[in-house]
């Protein structure tokens, strides 16, 4: 539905979110825990930098940190910084000249569809998945006997 970049910035915002420490995660600490490539990593959180959704810190005891409290960031405002606003404005099929005047023969079935993907989006904060996944990560270690040594939102 988005791009990998999309995904990565969505699970390293939900990372940092569900970090209960005032102060800057490393990048290298993200990049480690959720097993995605550092170079590319940080290309991704630089541009969530540049739009205001995190902030940075160089130095020794540097890294990133959301700029805003999580409850005020929606996955919306991510997913439109990393991929643009085109899922939730633009044809399902990529057909340029689709639009409610001259629908292609899936705009009719999408238009509902897309309405309610971008609803739940802008109305679903950083905290609220970051909790909820906590609480699943919890169920799953327990099912498991604690066996799990899988980092935090490795399935994400």
């Amino acid at each position: 539905m988005w791009s990998k970049r999309c995904t990565y910035a969505l699970r390293a915002t939900l990372y940092l979110a569900a970090q209960q420490q005032d102060g800057y995660v490393p990048i290298r600490q993200i990049s480690d825990q959720l097993d995605i490539p550092y170079a590319y990593l940080t290309k991704v959180l630089q541009e969530l930098i540049r739009r205001g959704l995190l902030q940075s810190l160089r130095g020794p005891h540097g890294g990133v940190a959301l700029a805003q409290p999580a409850h005020t960031i929606a996955l919306r405002d991510i997913i439109e910084v990393i991929d643009g606003a085109g899922l939730f404005t633009e044809c399902v099929l990529g057909l340029p000249k689709c639009d409610a005047a001259a629908p292609c023969s899936l705009h009719n079935q999408w238009k509902p569809i897309r309405h309610s993907i971008g609803t739940m989006l802008s109305q679903t904060a950083l905290d609220d998945i970051a909790d909820q996944l906590a609480i699943w990560e919890r169920k799953q270690q327990d099912s498991e006997e604690g066996v799990s040594d899988a980092p935090f939102f490795e399935s994400i």
